[in-house]
């Protein structure tokens, strides 16, 4: 079956890395264990961006001790060029990397950079100046590397199986957002009357980070290598020449070997280069580029220092900032409703570039509008942003091999996160004329 490269060419038998399938158990073994693995990359995509977030969502606390210092956009500016390297090596390397050391090394990092949030406050006894700044900085600079280890690596390998696991860790991407929000919620009103309050509620909701990172990495490490679906997938990919999965087949109970098909049919597992998947590609990565160069041009650093004061008061930015999150949550299971799904190349790019008349919008709102407008700006930035995420991501790869949908998953994490970067840096224009 030559659709079908992890199997031989003998009708009804199928030869998968040494172990023997007929028909009905290769269908049994494509969808067994499904539900656990949408549930699972949700959890890890989670992961991939609780700790920084977590980072950003307390930016009163280092707003209150770091008054003279902008921590909200220096902290982002922190993490991105490290996140942005690290990822471009990855990727660039991509068809040799260990894709099991990659996403395990990334999680550890989360984890310990969580945890270092927790030992520097501790250290510096709550205090500003500029080495418990440094030191933060640094931290972020941690997360950064952390995510590009994780995010390229996790976006290239659920790539190679079912679209429904990258929606799914794109989601919990987001739900990082919405769940770290909700939980800042929590904690500055249990602590907001009490002494040294917000400093506590900060310190309570990096533990929770931190603890969850660890899952995150138990999870990876035992739990989803050994879901039948996930083996299947990558046992396809490894016939399909994928060198990047071996460890995962080893660590799920499938000793890997080589494939015959090579030899006979060298086409067979011949791929396309990074180059020629990025010229057939290229709209869907501008697409991508061009999202986060404008949510993070006003995503967090406009809505945290720029739209002035409200009856809401220092719950201000906490809403704004969840209302984005859990309009970005809620826009990455849009893509479910077959009928609001955008599947069109040029529909994608035009609502792309549509979504830049929001520059406009929140200025003349930050400027004339009162809070209710901006939280609904602010709900729609999230919700668009969101939903065409998930468009672009899950549909790109169909059509392509294992190796081929790997590499173009990296490809286009590397240009999500130049846009991140970019945006990021475009964010410092809104404070032209201010005086800093």
């Amino acid at each position: 079956m030559a659709a079908s490269s992890s199997y031989s060419l003998i009708p009804g038998r199928h030869s998968e890395l040494g172990m023997e399938y007929d028909d009905k158990h290769t269908g049994a073994a494509k969808t067994q264990g499904k539900s656990w693995g949408i549930f699972i990359c949700w959890l890890l995509g989670n992961g991939c961006l609780f700790g920084f977030n977590g980072m950003l969502t307390i930016e009163d606390y280092y707003t209150y001790i770091f008054p003279k210092y902008h921590p909200t956009r220096i902290i982002t500016l922190a993490y991105q060029p490290f996140v942005l390297v690290t990822t471009a090596i990855f990727t660039y390397h991509e068809a040799k990397v260990n894709t099991r050391l990659r996403n395990l090394a990334g999680y550890m990092l989360f984890f310990l950079s969580s945890f270092g949030v927790i030992i520097l406050d501790v250290l510096s006894s709550g205090g500003g100046g500029i080495a418990p700044f440094v030191g933060v900085c640094i931290i972020a600079a941690a997360f950064g590397i952390a995510d590009g280890h994780v995010q390229g690596g996790m976006t290239g390998d659920l790539s190679l199986m079912c679209p429904e696991f990258v929606q799914s860790f794109f989601a919990g991407i987001a739900a990082s957002g919405a769940i770290t929000s909700a939980l800042r919620f929590f904690t500055k009103a249990y602590f907001e009357n009490s002494r040294d309050g917000l400093r506590k509620g900060a310190m309570l909701f990096s533990s929770i980070s931190c603890f969850f990172e660890l899952l995150c990495v138990l999870l990876y490490a035992f739990v989803f290598p050994k879901l039948p679906i996930v083996k299947f997938y990558r046992s396809r990919a490894a016939s399909e020449g994928s060198l990047t999965v071996t460890a995962d087949l080893a660590a799920g109970g499938i000793k890997s070997r080589s494939n015959p098909l090579a030899e006979e049919a060298p086409a067979h597992t011949e791929r396309l280069s990074n180059k020629q998947l990025l010229h057939q590609n290229m709209d869907y990565a501008l697409d991508i580029f061009l999202i986060y160069i404008l949510t993070l041009s006003i995503f967090p650093g406009f809505l945290a220092e720029d739209t002035g004061s409200h009856s809401l008061g220092s719950w201000y930015v906490l809403v704004l900032i969840a209302s984005f999150n859990v309009s970005d949550l809620i826009g990455r299971y849009l893509p479910l409703i077959e009928q609001i799904k955008l599947t069109s190349r040029k529909g994608l790019l035009l609502a792309v570039i549509s979504r830049f008349l929001l520059i406009p919008a929140f200025y003349f709102t930050a400027k004339y509008g009162d809070q209710g407008w901006m939280i609904m700006l602010t709900s729609f930035l999230g919700l668009s942003n969101g939903h065409l995420t998930v468009c672009v991501l899950a549909e790109a790869p169909k059509g392509y091999k294992g190796p081929e949908q790997n590499a173009l998953g990296n490809l286009l994490v590397l240009f999500l996160l130049a846009g991140i970067f970019v945006g990021a840096v475009s964010d410092w224009l809104w404070l032209i004329g201010k005086g800093w």
